[in-house]
């Protein structure tokens, strides 16, 4: 799913990106640090978030992977 220029950003939250994913948080940040996910951005000193629409992306292109095998 590619965002629209009149689509609003929206963040989410670690919590929710494990949910959407599958992927443990050990997991999730092992992947951030080999460039293979979405960067986090930082939302106040202890917060950060991922933008719905890359982790989107990402899980995306995970199927288009998987049927393209």
């Amino acid at each position: 799913m590619s965002r629209t220029p009149q689509t609003p950003l929206k963040v989410l939250r670690r919590r929710e990106v494990q949910l959407r994913t599958g992927l443990p948080c050990s997991s999730l940040y092992a992947l951030i640090a080999q460039g293979a996910f979405p960067q986090s951005i930082p939302l106040s000193v202890n917060r950060v978030g991922w933008l719905e629409h890359e982790v989107d992306n990402w899980i995306a292109e995970r199927a288009q992977r998987r049927n393209s095998i």
